[in-house]
Protein backbone atom coordinates (compact mmCIF):
# COMPACT_ATOMS: atom_id res chain seq x y z
CA UNK A 1 0.00 0.00 0.00
CA UNK A 2 1.61 3.37 -0.79
CA UNK A 3 1.07 6.67 0.80
CA UNK A 4 -1.75 7.86 -0.82
CA UNK A 5 -3.86 5.00 -0.54
CA UNK A 6 -2.86 4.99 2.90
CA UNK A 7 -3.53 9.04 4.04
CA UNK A 8 -7.38 8.56 3.38
CA UNK A 9 -7.60 5.49 5.60
CA UNK A 10 -6.34 7.39 7.89
CA UNK A 11 -8.24 10.52 7.54
CA UNK A 12 -11.50 8.10 8.50
CA UNK A 13 -12.84 7.41 11.93
CA UNK A 14 -13.76 4.74 13.17
CA UNK A 15 -17.51 3.57 12.00
CA UNK A 16 -19.73 5.18 15.07
CA UNK A 17 -17.30 7.33 16.28
CA UNK A 18 -17.75 10.85 17.25
CA UNK A 19 -16.24 13.48 15.04
CA UNK A 20 -13.63 16.09 16.28
CA UNK A 21 -15.25 19.06 16.82
CA UNK A 22 -12.38 22.20 15.35
CA UNK A 23 -12.68 25.73 14.55
CA UNK A 24 -10.22 28.53 13.34
CA UNK A 25 -9.07 31.80 15.17
CA UNK A 26 -8.41 34.48 12.76
CA UNK A 27 -7.86 34.28 9.36
CA UNK A 28 -4.85 36.47 8.09
CA UNK A 29 -1.95 33.24 7.86
CA UNK A 30 -1.41 32.85 4.08
CA UNK A 31 -2.08 28.96 5.10
CA UNK A 32 -5.77 29.72 6.59
CA UNK A 33 -7.41 28.73 3.08
CA UNK A 34 -5.54 25.54 2.62
CA UNK A 35 -6.08 24.40 6.17
CA UNK A 36 -9.52 24.69 6.02
CA UNK A 37 -9.64 22.95 3.16
CA UNK A 38 -7.59 20.23 4.72
CA UNK A 39 -9.97 20.29 7.62
CA UNK A 40 -12.68 20.47 5.70
CA UNK A 41 -11.86 17.22 3.68
CA UNK A 42 -10.80 14.94 7.21
CA UNK A 43 -13.51 12.97 8.00
CA UNK A 44 -12.19 13.09 11.52
CA UNK A 45 -13.41 16.82 11.46
CA UNK A 46 -16.48 18.46 12.19
CA UNK A 47 -15.61 22.51 11.52
CA UNK A 48 -17.73 24.54 13.89
CA UNK A 49 -16.45 28.01 13.04
CA UNK A 50 -14.08 30.81 12.34
CA UNK A 51 -13.62 33.38 14.42
CA UNK A 52 -12.13 36.48 13.35
CA UNK A 53 -11.60 39.43 15.74
CA UNK A 54 -10.60 41.97 13.24
CA UNK A 55 -13.32 43.17 11.03
CA UNK A 56 -11.73 44.02 7.91
CA UNK A 57 -9.66 40.50 7.72
CA UNK A 58 -13.92 38.92 7.91
CA UNK A 59 -14.62 40.70 4.71
CA UNK A 60 -11.86 40.05 3.19
CA UNK A 61 -11.33 36.37 3.80
CA UNK A 62 -15.62 35.54 3.82
CA UNK A 63 -16.21 32.19 4.51
CA UNK A 64 -19.65 29.92 4.43
CA UNK A 65 -18.84 28.66 8.02
CA UNK A 66 -20.16 30.25 11.11
CA UNK A 67 -18.50 33.22 11.96
CA UNK A 68 -17.81 32.69 15.87
CA UNK A 69 -17.24 35.51 18.27
CA UNK A 70 -14.26 35.11 21.06
CA UNK A 71 -16.39 33.78 23.91
CA UNK A 72 -18.19 31.31 21.40
CA UNK A 73 -15.46 29.79 20.49
CA UNK A 74 -12.90 29.68 23.60
CA UNK A 75 -16.21 29.15 25.89
CA UNK A 76 -17.56 26.03 24.03
CA UNK A 77 -16.82 22.84 25.15
CA UNK A 78 -17.79 20.48 22.63
CA UNK A 79 -14.94 22.44 20.47
CA UNK A 80 -12.02 20.30 21.03
CA UNK A 81 -8.78 22.23 19.18
CA UNK A 82 -8.36 25.59 17.33
CA UNK A 83 -6.29 26.72 14.86
CA UNK A 84 -4.73 30.02 15.16
CA UNK A 85 -4.02 31.40 11.73
CA UNK A 86 -2.53 34.76 12.75
CA UNK A 87 -0.15 36.54 11.01
CA UNK A 88 3.70 35.86 11.17
CA UNK A 89 4.61 35.80 15.16
CA UNK A 90 1.76 37.29 16.61
CA UNK A 91 -0.65 34.22 17.35
CA UNK A 92 1.21 33.15 20.93
CA UNK A 93 -1.35 35.13 22.55
CA UNK A 94 -4.41 33.97 20.64
CA UNK A 95 -2.21 30.57 21.17
CA UNK A 96 -2.84 30.88 25.31
CA UNK A 97 -6.20 31.77 24.91
CA UNK A 98 -6.92 28.30 23.57
CA UNK A 99 -4.43 26.23 25.98
CA UNK A 100 -5.76 28.46 29.14
CA UNK A 101 -9.69 27.55 27.60
CA UNK A 102 -8.47 23.78 27.62
CA UNK A 103 -8.41 23.33 23.66
CA UNK A 104 -5.51 21.38 21.89
CA UNK A 105 -3.78 23.79 19.30
CA UNK A 106 -2.53 24.15 16.26
CA UNK A 107 -0.72 27.46 15.54
CA UNK A 108 0.86 29.09 12.52
CA UNK A 109 4.60 29.23 11.83
CA UNK A 110 6.65 30.86 13.78
CA UNK A 111 4.44 31.18 16.84
CA UNK A 112 6.47 34.37 18.13
CA UNK A 113 9.70 36.27 17.66
CA UNK A 114 10.73 35.47 21.40
CA UNK A 115 11.55 31.99 23.50
CA UNK A 116 10.52 32.40 26.99
CA UNK A 117 6.67 33.11 25.93
CA UNK A 118 6.80 30.28 23.51
CA UNK A 119 8.15 27.93 26.57
CA UNK A 120 5.99 28.72 28.63
CA UNK A 121 2.96 27.95 26.53
CA UNK A 122 4.29 24.86 26.06
CA UNK A 123 4.81 24.11 29.46
CA UNK A 124 1.49 25.00 30.51
CA UNK A 125 0.41 22.84 27.42
CA UNK A 126 2.34 19.93 28.58
CA UNK A 127 1.13 20.49 32.17
CA UNK A 128 -2.59 20.00 30.98
CA UNK A 129 -2.17 17.26 29.01
CA UNK A 130 -2.99 19.60 25.63
CA UNK A 131 -1.74 19.16 22.39
CA UNK A 132 0.80 22.02 20.63
CA UNK A 133 1.50 21.43 16.93
CA UNK A 134 3.15 24.40 15.04
CA UNK A 135 2.50 24.45 10.92
CA UNK A 136 5.69 23.77 9.53
CA UNK A 137 4.89 22.38 5.32
CA UNK A 138 7.18 19.71 5.53
CA UNK A 139 6.62 17.72 8.49
CA UNK A 140 4.86 14.45 6.56
CA UNK A 141 6.98 15.24 3.28
CA UNK A 142 7.58 11.63 1.76
CA UNK A 143 11.03 12.82 0.92
CA UNK A 144 11.94 13.92 4.01
CA UNK A 145 10.89 10.80 5.76
CA UNK A 146 13.05 8.67 3.09
CA UNK A 147 15.95 10.86 4.11
CA UNK A 148 15.28 10.41 7.74
CA UNK A 149 14.94 7.02 7.16
CA UNK A 150 18.48 6.82 5.11
CA UNK A 151 20.23 8.54 7.61
CA UNK A 152 18.93 6.62 10.87
CA UNK A 153 19.84 3.21 8.87
CA UNK A 154 23.38 4.68 7.89
CA UNK A 155 22.50 3.73 4.25
CA UNK A 156 24.46 7.30 3.58
CA UNK A 157 27.38 6.75 5.63
CA UNK A 158 28.64 10.00 7.66
CA UNK A 159 26.46 12.62 6.88
CA UNK A 160 28.35 15.77 6.73
CA UNK A 161 26.47 18.17 4.46
CA UNK A 162 22.72 19.88 4.38
CA UNK A 163 22.23 22.25 2.05
CA UNK A 164 18.56 23.45 1.92
CA UNK A 165 17.13 26.71 -0.27
CA UNK A 166 13.81 28.43 0.18
CA UNK A 167 13.06 31.53 -1.55
CA UNK A 168 9.94 33.64 -2.26
CA UNK A 169 9.02 36.68 -3.83
CA UNK A 170 6.54 38.89 -2.11
CA UNK A 171 4.97 41.80 -2.24
CA UNK A 172 5.04 45.81 -0.56
CA UNK A 173 2.51 44.69 2.27
CA UNK A 174 4.21 41.48 2.96
CA UNK A 175 7.43 43.04 3.09
CA UNK A 176 5.98 45.66 5.61
CA UNK A 177 4.64 42.19 7.63
CA UNK A 178 8.01 40.96 8.39
CA UNK A 179 10.30 44.05 8.13
CA UNK A 180 9.96 44.19 11.97
CA UNK A 181 11.56 41.29 12.88
CA UNK A 182 15.66 41.03 12.79
CA UNK A 183 15.43 37.76 11.26
CA UNK A 184 13.23 38.75 8.11
CA UNK A 185 13.30 35.81 5.76
CA UNK A 186 15.62 33.48 7.68
CA UNK A 187 12.78 33.96 10.63
CA UNK A 188 9.88 33.47 8.32
CA UNK A 189 10.33 31.50 5.34
CA UNK A 190 14.10 30.15 6.57
CA UNK A 191 12.13 28.46 9.50
CA UNK A 192 10.37 25.94 7.77
CA UNK A 193 14.13 24.24 6.03
CA UNK A 194 14.95 24.69 9.93
CA UNK A 195 12.38 22.50 10.85
CA UNK A 196 13.72 19.61 8.80
CA UNK A 197 17.26 20.12 9.37
CA UNK A 198 16.33 19.72 13.41
CA UNK A 199 14.55 16.80 12.87
CA UNK A 200 17.03 15.04 10.93
CA UNK A 201 20.25 15.96 12.59
CA UNK A 202 19.01 17.48 16.06
CA UNK A 203 20.23 20.76 17.77
CA UNK A 204 23.35 22.18 16.21
CA UNK A 205 26.12 23.09 18.49
CA UNK A 206 26.74 26.81 16.98
CA UNK A 207 24.83 29.06 14.12
CA UNK A 208 25.78 31.66 12.01
CA UNK A 209 23.94 33.62 10.21
CA UNK A 210 23.94 36.57 7.77
CA UNK A 211 20.84 38.97 7.28
CA UNK A 212 21.74 40.83 4.13
CA UNK A 213 19.30 43.42 2.68
CA UNK A 214 19.18 44.09 -1.06
CA UNK A 215 18.69 47.77 -2.10
CA UNK A 216 14.98 47.42 -1.76
CA UNK A 217 15.76 45.75 1.74
CA UNK A 218 17.85 48.90 2.92
CA UNK A 219 14.30 51.27 1.75
CA UNK A 220 11.61 48.94 4.08
CA UNK A 221 14.00 47.43 6.41
CA UNK A 222 13.75 43.72 5.58
CA UNK A 223 16.36 41.86 5.95
CA UNK A 224 15.49 40.18 2.29
CA UNK A 225 19.10 38.02 1.46
CA UNK A 226 19.32 35.96 4.31
CA UNK A 227 21.94 32.82 5.03
CA UNK A 228 22.44 30.49 8.09
CA UNK A 229 24.99 28.04 8.40
CA UNK A 230 24.93 25.48 11.54
CA UNK A 231 27.14 23.38 12.84
CA UNK A 232 26.98 19.72 13.92
CA UNK A 233 30.29 17.30 15.36
CA UNK A 234 31.06 16.44 11.86
CA UNK A 235 28.55 18.03 9.75
CA UNK A 236 27.33 21.45 8.23
CA UNK A 237 23.86 22.76 6.95
CA UNK A 238 23.98 25.79 5.40
CA UNK A 239 19.95 27.46 4.77
CA UNK A 240 19.35 30.64 2.15
CA UNK A 241 16.57 32.37 1.70
CA UNK A 242 15.13 35.72 0.18
CA UNK A 243 12.34 37.70 -0.70
CA UNK A 244 12.74 39.02 -4.62
CA UNK A 245 13.36 35.83 -6.13
CA UNK A 246 11.25 35.31 -9.44
CA UNK A 247 9.80 32.42 -10.08
CA UNK A 248 10.98 31.04 -6.97
CA UNK A 249 9.07 27.84 -6.48
CA UNK A 250 11.14 25.19 -8.36
CA UNK A 251 13.74 26.29 -7.12
CA UNK A 252 12.94 25.33 -3.43
CA UNK A 253 15.56 22.35 -2.58
CA UNK A 254 16.89 19.88 -0.07
CA UNK A 255 19.89 18.50 -0.04
CA UNK A 256 21.14 15.75 2.78
CA UNK A 257 24.80 14.65 1.49
CA UNK A 258 26.69 11.36 3.04
CA UNK A 259 29.72 9.77 2.65
CA UNK A 260 28.54 6.87 0.83
CA UNK A 261 25.09 8.50 -0.56
CA UNK A 262 22.86 11.86 -0.96
CA UNK A 263 19.74 12.52 -1.29
CA UNK A 264 18.31 15.64 -3.61
CA UNK A 265 14.78 17.11 -3.46
CA UNK A 266 14.66 19.95 -6.02
CA UNK A 267 11.71 21.26 -6.26
CA UNK A 268 10.44 20.01 -2.83
CA UNK A 269 6.97 21.04 -3.92
CA UNK A 270 4.96 19.47 -5.36
CA UNK A 271 7.61 16.69 -4.35
CA UNK A 272 6.72 14.05 -7.04
CA UNK A 273 10.97 13.25 -7.55
CA UNK A 274 13.43 12.41 -5.50
CA UNK A 275 17.25 11.61 -6.87
CA UNK A 276 19.80 9.98 -4.85
CA UNK A 277 23.04 8.30 -5.41
CA UNK A 278 24.64 5.54 -4.07
CA UNK A 279 28.24 4.70 -3.86
CA UNK A 280 27.08 0.84 -3.42
CA UNK A 281 23.12 -0.15 -3.18
CA UNK A 282 21.44 0.24 0.38
CA UNK A 283 18.38 -0.68 1.25
CA UNK A 284 15.67 0.14 -1.29
CA UNK A 285 18.44 2.28 -3.60
CA UNK A 286 20.72 0.97 -6.35
CA UNK A 287 24.39 2.03 -6.45
CA UNK A 288 24.77 5.73 -8.42
CA UNK A 289 22.12 7.99 -9.80
CA UNK A 290 18.43 7.30 -9.50
CA UNK A 291 15.51 9.10 -10.12
CA UNK A 292 12.49 7.88 -6.97
CA UNK A 293 9.17 8.95 -7.94
CA UNK A 294 7.04 9.96 -4.95
CA UNK A 295 2.86 10.04 -4.52
CA UNK A 296 1.75 13.78 -4.66
CA UNK A 297 2.61 15.81 -1.32
CA UNK A 298 0.00 18.16 -0.65
CA UNK A 299 0.47 20.24 2.50
CA UNK A 300 -1.41 20.40 5.67
CA UNK A 301 -3.01 16.92 4.92
CA UNK A 302 -0.22 14.87 7.24
CA UNK A 303 -0.45 17.48 10.27
CA UNK A 304 -4.25 17.28 10.59
CA UNK A 305 -3.85 13.30 10.39
CA UNK A 306 -1.71 13.18 12.84
CA UNK A 307 -3.48 15.83 15.31
CA UNK A 308 -6.71 13.88 15.30
CA UNK A 309 -4.87 10.49 15.98
CA UNK A 310 -3.46 12.21 18.74
CA UNK A 311 -6.59 13.56 20.61
CA UNK A 312 -8.42 10.17 19.32
CA UNK A 313 -6.14 7.26 21.05
CA UNK A 314 -4.83 10.27 23.79
CA UNK A 315 -1.19 9.60 22.52
CA UNK A 316 1.56 12.23 21.74
CA UNK A 317 1.88 13.78 18.60
CA UNK A 318 4.35 12.69 16.24
CA UNK A 319 6.30 15.77 17.03
CA UNK A 320 7.14 16.16 20.56
CA UNK A 321 6.82 19.31 23.24
CA UNK A 322 10.62 19.43 23.29
CA UNK A 323 11.18 18.83 19.83
CA UNK A 324 8.72 21.93 18.97
CA UNK A 325 11.11 24.07 21.35
CA UNK A 326 14.03 22.68 20.05
CA UNK A 327 12.96 23.98 16.34
CA UNK A 328 11.70 27.11 17.43
CA UNK A 329 15.05 27.87 19.89
CA UNK A 330 16.83 27.58 16.52
CA UNK A 331 15.39 29.72 14.43
CA UNK A 332 16.06 32.64 16.85
CA UNK A 333 19.22 31.62 17.06
CA UNK A 334 19.26 31.91 13.39
CA UNK A 335 17.67 34.80 13.04
CA UNK A 336 19.81 36.57 15.79
CA UNK A 337 16.72 37.42 18.07
CA UNK A 338 18.52 35.05 21.09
Amino acid sequence: MNRRQFLPILAAPALGATKIKAAFYGTRHSHFGGKLKAVAANASYEIAGVCEPDSAAREKNKTSYKWLSEEELLGDPSIKVIAVEMPPATGLPYGRKVIAAGKHLHIEKPPTADLAPFRELIEEARRKRLLVQTGYIWRFHEGFRRAKEAIDKGWLGEVYLMRATIHTDINATGRAELAPYRGGMMFELGSHQIDRMVHLLGRPTDVKSWLKKTSIGKADGLADNTLAVFEYPGAMAVISTSARFPGHSPHRGFEVIGTDGVIWMQPVEPGTKMRVSMREARGPYKQGWQEIELPAQPRYIGDFIDLARAIETNTPLTYSYDFELMVHETILRASQQI
